[in-house]
């Protein structure tokens, strides 16, 4: 009896996998994601995390390859994805400062590393296309079908993962990144380039030309003007080009790429082409390989006051130096629209003596009571920076 019971149920799944277009094996990640509570958050070594006396760091949410934030006015968190499919919302309903519940927004996308938040509305971009989900927040157990905004950008991998957000003037920025290490691609203008469209996907623009990678940007909270980050070339050693943090108040600007590097350095195949002086040079240098990617304006009045409206960086890492650096959050102060200092205000997730790190910042969100979100992909959460004094 056991027996035919046993073939039976064989027969059954090799009919009903037959008709399947694709088999999903449920693994551990997928069971986490959708089970998650407060406590499922992996035992991270914190304590190994330098910041400034009267900071403290803890875990907000366990998010597999967590990238990009952004936050509605009611304090939903949405995340972005890059190496996974997923796009996920998270809430703390109690309001103990860790998210108790989790929703999958979607799945199955390509990439999609870049969400924004707009009237409603919640943005997320993969590699070639925008989507829209609208009305969001009232469709968290039950997602829409995204609607396709915007599906004309080019479909390379190759630095084709997306950070978006709206500008001061409503309008969606989203960066194209080079689709190589260093390369001219006359045919298409909207390579190495930061183009914004109208929120309905129309109008689309190039912006800033000459950022070979930007993976954040944002903007002053007084003059609206916008700042972003770039990742320098690689290939001409550990310590060149460094990474820069770029200002942009106008459009049209030029930031040299592939011509240019940090304002200063030809680069030794394109460089013959162009003179540095032709283009805009960093508002500031970071270091060499570090991959600066989200940043945010310090808007909150939780911190001490000389943080106000002065720009944290998160460092994702450098991949090819062969001694590492970055894997760390660093302060970039400013005078005016002039950077005056760059200096680490976190790291620990590299050990320098091993060279072995167990986490890699991403993004940084301020929330409405003056901490600081960091998303990380690498250990798969997102902290919480607050300060007590």
């Amino acid at each position: 009896m056991k027996m035919i019971s046993f073939a039976i149920l064989t027969f059954w799944m090799v009919v009903h996998l037959a008709g399947c277009t694709k088999l999903e094996i449920p693994d551990q990640q997928a069971l986490r994601d959708n089970n998650f509570d407060a406590g499922d958050v992996p035992d991270l070594p914190l304590k190994n995390i330098n910041l400034p006396d009267g900071f403290n760091i803890s875990v907000f949410a366990s998010v597999h390859n967590a990238r990009s934030l952004t936050m509605s006015p009611s304090g939903v968190i949405f995340v972005g994805n890059r190496s996974g499919n997923k796009v996920y919302a998270l809430k703390d309903v109690d309001g103990d400062h860790v998210a108790d519940k989790k929703y999958i927004i979607d799945k199955g996308l390509r990439s999609p590393n870049g969400v924004a938040f707009h009237e409603g509305d919640l943005y997320v971009a993969e590699i070639s296309r925008i989507l829209k989900y609208e009305s969001i927040e009232d469709h968290l157990e039950n997602p829409p079908k995204p609607v396709v905004i915007y599906e004309k950008y080019p479909k390379n991998g190759h630095h084709g993962w997306k950070y978006i957000a709206f500008g001061p003037d409503g309008k969606l920025y989203v960066p194209v990144g080079a689709p190589c290490n260093i390369c001219e691609r006359p045919d298409n203008e909207v390579y190495a380039s930061i183009t914004r469209i109208n929120k309905d996907g129309s109008d689309m623009e190039v912006f800033v030309k000459g950022v070979r990678m930007s993976v954040g940007f944002t903007w002053h909270p007084e003059t609206g003007e916008m700042w972003f980050t770039d990742n320098g070339r690689d290939m001409l050693g550990d310590n060149k080009p460094p990474c820069e943090l770029n200002y942009a108040p106008e459009q049209g600007m030029h930031f040299g790429y592939p011509y240019c590097h940090g304002g200063t350095i030809p680069d030794p195949e394109f460089g013959k082409n162009r003179a540095c002086s032709e283009f805009v040079p960093p508002a500031i240098a970071l270091g060499p390989h570090v991959a600066p990617l989200g940043l945010k304006f310090y808007t909150g009045n939780q911190f001490p006051e000389l943080y106000r409206n002065q720009i944290f960086i998160a460092e994702h890492g450098s991949w090819n130096r062969s001694k590492k650096i970055g894997y760390r959050i660093t302060l970039v102060t400013l005078e005016g629209n002039q950077a005056t200092g760059y200096s680490v205000f976190s790291d620990g997730w590299l050990n320098d003596t091993t060279q072995s790190q167990w986490g890699r910042p991403v993004d940084i969100l301020v929330l409405p009571d003056g901490s600081l979100l960091v998303s990380d992909d690498y250990a798969d959460v997102i902290y919480r920076i607050s300060y007590t004094g």
